[in-house]
């Protein structure tokens, strides 16, 4: 099962590496305006801990909702989960800055490459607050590196 494959590609930080992002929709009205993406390490580690800190504002207060992921890899959907908002950052969510992050240890079997994250955040009543895509690379562990 690719399930902490999955959470490491949604929110990953040793080094921190600013990610480029992409809204699902160029024209898109989000209610969630995600400014950025940071991953630690990156490339990500299999067998290591790795982080991702996505930073957002909103203009209207949240009281919950979901995170829905989907991985894709080297452009091949691979997994798709669902996880409470309030689990990945406090709720309710006051008009502003506010930052989801998750650190989640890749199973030593996860495959290298490229890999796409797609985030699509839903409020409690399921309406979509915002959508986001993003590549990340995962790498081979060395026998050599700092624990």
């Amino acid at each position: 099962m690719l399930s902490p494959l999955l959470f490491a590609a949604l929110l990953l930080f040793p080094s921190i590496h600013a990610t480029k992002i992409k809204y699902c929709d160029k024209n898109g009205e989000y209610a969630v305006k995600v400014k950025g993406v940071d991953m630690s390490p990156d490339p990500v580690v299999r067998g290591k801990p790795a982080t991702f800190r996505i930073s957002a504002s909103t203009d209207k207060a949240i009281s919950g909702g979901k995170l829905v992921i989907e991985v894709r890899y080297f452009g091949v959907h691979i997994h798709t989960e669902s996880h409470n908002l309030c689990e990945e950052t406090s709720c309710p969510i006051s008009t502003g800055d506010f930052v989801l992050s998750h650190t989640q240890t890749l199973p030593g079997y996860t495959p290298p490459g490229s890999y796409t994250l797609k985030m699509k955040m839903l409020g409690a009543s399921g309406h979509q607050l915002t959508c986001i895509n993003f590549d990340f690379k995962i790498q081979l562990g060395s026998p050599f590196a700092d624990s």
